[in-house]
């Protein structure tokens, strides 16, 4: 018999499995409402970001809906219903710190490398998302052009492919769920003029400049993800603690 792959289990799916077996078992029976976030965290030892991420995988198969300000209720599932497939390893805050870590050190060395012709493409790109506000689909496609174009200041493929694949982690379907959730039209703006920043530091030659700029942006981004049932965003330096621990039963 072939040896299975072994797959490391992220806490948020962890949390979700425990979330299906409760909802399964009929611990939470349909129609009942959830814990809070913050209160599935404090049950379990978690941060709420990696609650957040398993309730999205939830709502994704169809187990959960969550209302903004309402609360997280159990649905029916109906026996026809073709439950997604797993979710991906990565968590999107996961995918999010990987992206700050390798894209403030891209763009720390572009200030050190910039040419006026790669200053020049950075403004075609920001001239092109700023027609492109209005459609979420197209401004994806621009914000992930400029990211790349900052890697293309170093002249290295690899790095270019590395930051592009980077970015396209996020386009699944519990990202995009988590985003229906979070985002409101402030958060394209804000993130332009963030944009905005982190081409006049690489502009300037100033690499420290650049890579506080992408951090922050990137962090910003986290943020705002993060800014959903109407609760504030983690602490920062808030952890994770392992291993997860069991939520007890509701009777």
């Amino acid at each position: 018999m072939p040896l299975a792959v072994i797959e490391p289990r992220r806490l948020y799916r962890q949390i979700a499995d425990q979330l299906r077996q409760l909802i399964a078992d009929g611990e939470y029976r349909v129609g009942s409402r959830l814990p809070t976030e913050r209160e599935l965290a404090e049950q379990l030892g978690v941060s709420r970001p990696t609650v957040r991420e398993a309730l999205i995988a939830l709502e994704v198969e169809g187990r959960l809906r969550i209302r903004v300000g309402s609360g997280i209720y159990v649905i029916d599932q109906p026996p026809s219903a073709v439950v997604a497939a797993d979710p991906p390893i990565e968590g999107s805050f996961e995918i999010l710190r990987a992206r700050a870590f390798v894209e403030s050190a891209v763009a720390e060395e572009a200030a050190r490398r910039v040419t006026p012709a790669d200053v020049a493409r950075l403004d075609r790109v920001l001239a092109q998302g700023r027609r492109r506000q209005r459609s979420r689909k197209a401004y994806l496609v621009f914000d992930r052009g400029f990211h790349t174009a900052i890697a293309e200041t170093l002249d290295n493929a690899v790095l270019v492919r590395f930051v592009g694949e980077l970015f396209d982690l996020r386009i699944n379907p519990h990202f995009e769920q988590l985003a229906r959730h979070t985002e409101d039209p402030s958060f394209r703006r804000f993130a332009h003029e963030e944009h905005v920043a982190i081409r006049n530091s690489i502009a300037a030659g100033d690499p420290a400049g650049a890579r506080a700029a992408m951090h922050e942006h990137l962090k910003r981004s986290h943020q705002r993800f993060a800014r959903d049932f109407g609760e504030p965003p983690p602490a920062s330096g808030e952890t994770e603690a392992r291993p997860v621990k069991r939520l007890p039963a509701t009777a």
